[in-house]
This record gives structure tokens, sequence and C-alpha cells, in this order.
């Protein structure tokens, strides 16, 4: 009778165990390694954090590191930046120097987003090491769920995971797809994953920084990041987590009354434009023009100012790579080149960005939340080649040849 009991009891107590263990989650916070995800907000603005639409990304501010600025690299544009956050190069050492470039070692090809075969071509790109080729070699996982560069195979090496670019995808299957990638166990779950946002950037250069667009596109935004902490925090890896958010860079107020008609600056027999870019162009002088093109160009002019590529002034850290045109024009603050010859994708009453790197049009976002992060600190302005050597920190991954300052971001991580 008292054997019956013993045994009864133990059976008792092993299928208590056995229920224990399978009410756990699959893998328990503290048994998954820590990851990282770098998610950029393109075009947003440092101070849209104090617009009051953006609980989500405020309450990761208050809880983490908010930056007062992120300054972004010369110029102040969309593919360039991207790239330096994440290689720590300036674009005039990564080569990324434009949305749209060219290179006379490649004769015909123009680099541009709207022509996948010749943007994905990796002489392009493999001046710079981007943070997930050095993850890759050294083997840690990695998956990009858009990031210019992301889907090119770069010094031979892409993402374990990848997408094309698809600015049609929802962003809450965004948020699903990165949450699917981080419920993987063992050798097939990413330690980095990358995320990128557009519709911020888009409505700013369409209606303008200060619009009701803006606003609501922030919103959109912040949900999907509300929806990413959810599932963080559902799935018990929350505390072993980090999140970085960035921006590329900023936008500015640009009006119809502030343009710069590029069919009036130079005779069009001295040169050709090879950047139509709004704030600034680049022009190169036809053959046996050049004092010609000089002559009509180079200097200050009403609004804007002209100069050779090797004398750009020193503190924008450009000029020197071969694919920047002869001569370089950048425009003050909030107006623009436009072209009638050569319509424009966006409203010259909207906003625009690719102005000089310090005005404050142009400060862009640092937020970064988790376990690695300082709790509840504001750290000063800083450039934005400085991200990509604390990513290799927290990665524990060997930092590539880079431009960032070598204290770099240490200010924001935890003692």
């Amino acid at each position: 009778m008292k054997s019956s009991f013993v045994v009864a009891a133990l059976i008792a107590l092993v299928l208590s165990a056995c229920a224990s263990v399978g009410s756990k989650p699959p893998l328990a916070e503290a048994a998954k390694p820590r990851a990282l995800i770098l998610i950029s907000i393109d075009g947003f603005r440092a101070d849209y954090l104090d617009r009051g639409v953006t609980p989500v990304l405020s309450s990761l501010a208050a809880s983490g590191v908010r930056a007062a600025a992120m300054r972004p690299s010369f110029p102040s544009v969309t593919f360039p930046n991207h790239y330096t956050i994440v290689t720590g190069l300036r674009p005039d050492h990564h080569g990324i120097v434009n949305n749209t470039i060219e290179d006379a070692a490649m004769p015909g090809k123009v680099f541009k987003l709207s022509d996948h075969d010749v943007m994905t071509d990796p002489r392009w790109w493999n001046e710079g090491e981007p943070i997930w080729v050095g993850a890759e070699k050294a083997g840690v996982r990695t998956a990009t769920l858009f990031w210019p560069g992301s889907e090119v195979e770069i010094r031979g090496v892409r993402p374990a995971d990848w997408a094309a670019y698809d600015k049609t995808l929802a962003y809450t299957e965004r948020v699903d797809r990165v949450l699917a990638w981080l419920d993987r166990t063992g050798e097939t779950r990413p330690r980095f994953v990358t995320m990128y946002f557009e519709s911020v950037d888009t409505q700013g250069h369409g209606f303008g920084p200060d619009s009701a667009e803006v606003s609501a596109a922030l919103g959109d935004v912040d949900k999907a990041l509300g929806r990413l902490v959810d599932g963080l925090r559902a799935r018990g890896v929350e505390g072993s987590t980090d999140i970085v958010i960035v921006s590329d860079h900023g936008m500015a107020p640009t009006s119809q009354a502030r343009v710069i008609d590029n069919d009036k600056i130079v005779d069009a027999q001295d040169a050709r434009f090879a950047w139509y870019g709004r704030p600034f162009v680049g022009l190169e002088p036809l053959a046996g023009r050049t004092t010609q093109a000089e002559k009509a160009l180079l200097g200050r002019h009403d609004h804007y100012d002209c100069w050779r590529k090797g004398e750009i002034p020193a503190r924008h850290h450009f000029g020197t790579h071969r694919r920047i045109p002869s001569i370089f024009c950048l425009a003050d603050v909030g107006w623009i080149f436009m072209s009638k010859s050569r319509p424009d994708t966006y409203p010259a009453d909207g906003g625009a960005h690719g102005y000089d790197e310090g005005a404050p049009e142009m400060a862009g976002l640092f937020v970064a939340s988790g376990p690695s992060f300082r709790k509840g600190a504001t750290i000063p302005a800083f450039d934005n080649v400085d991200v990509y050597p604390m990513l290799a920190r927290l990665l524990g991954v060997p930092a590539a040849a880079n431009d960032s300052d070598p204290a770099g971001l240490s200010a924001a991580l935890a003692p």
C-alpha cells in the first residue's frame, strides 16, 4: 500500500515536470544569443521625435539612448548615407557618392534605383565593407529586410537572408518577417537584422516636413515599431535584443519661389549635367569648353556656390572620388535646382535634402534601446560614420577600416 503510494507520487512528480517544461517558450530568453536590429526611417529629421506623434519611438528613446542629432555625411542623400552607416566610410571613400552615379570604368551605365540590373553590379559597392559582410565572414548570421546594398553580392558575400526592395510590402508584413527570422533557433537564427521604412521621406518630399502627411507617416512607422516591440516581448526576447533606430538625413521645406533654373546657369554647348539633383548638381564640361563652363559656373552666385570637385570645402569630406563630376554646385538650404526640360519627380512646393550636412534641417535620428545601452541618456550630436564601429562591437566582429572617431559611440553603451 505504502509502495503504491510512493510510485503514484513519483509518477505525478514526473508528469508535473513534463508539463512545466512544455509550458515554457521553445527557447527561453536567457538561452537565445543577443540579437541586434538596425532600423532606418528614411528622412526622419531629428526634431520629428518631439512632434508628439511617435509614442513608441519616444518610449524607446526615454528608456534607452537618444542623440541630440546624428549628422549625415555629405551629400545628405539616401544611398550615400545608408552605405556610410553600415560601412563607417564617408561617401568620398566608399564610392556611393549620390543616388545617381556614373563611372568612367563602366561606360554607358548609370547607377540609379530604377535600373536594378545596373545598380546591383558589385563594382559600384565593393569599395566598402558593410557590417553584414564582415559579420558573415566572422560566422555571425545576418538578415536584411531592405537596406541599400543588401541585395548585392559585395566582395563575394551576401546576407544569409535578404530580400529585393519592395516598397509595396506593408509595414506589418515587414515586422512579421523580421519576427519570423527571430523565431528561428540554432544556427539559422540571425543575430543581426535590418529593417527600412520609406514613407516619412516620401511624404516629406511631396508635402514638406511640416505637413500633416509627414505626421501621419510618422504615426504609421511608430505603429510598426510598436508591433515589433510587442512581438519581441511576447516571445520573451525583448531583454536580449538591442534595437538601433537611425535615419539617413532630415528634410528642408522648399518652394516654387526658391528655384534655380538649370537651363540658365550654363550654356548647353559648354557643359552637360551629370547630376540633376535638387539641392545640388554636378556638371562635366564638354570637350574644349572647360574654360567657358568654369567661367559661367565657378564661385558664389545668388543662392548657390559652385566649385571644382577638388576645391569643395574640406569640411564636407567630399571631392576626391572619381565618380564625382568635375564641377559641383550646392544650393542654399531651401533652394532647389530644377529644369523645365527635365521634369522633377517631386513638386517644388514640398521638401528636399542633400544640403550642407551641418544644417539643422539635415540632422538625422539616433535612438538605441536594449541591454547593451545606457538607460534614459541623451548624448551630444555626432557624425553618422560612428555608427558602424558600434555595430561591429555589439556583434563582436572585427571592424573594417573606417572613417569614424575612435571613441565612437562609447557614451551610448552601458558600462
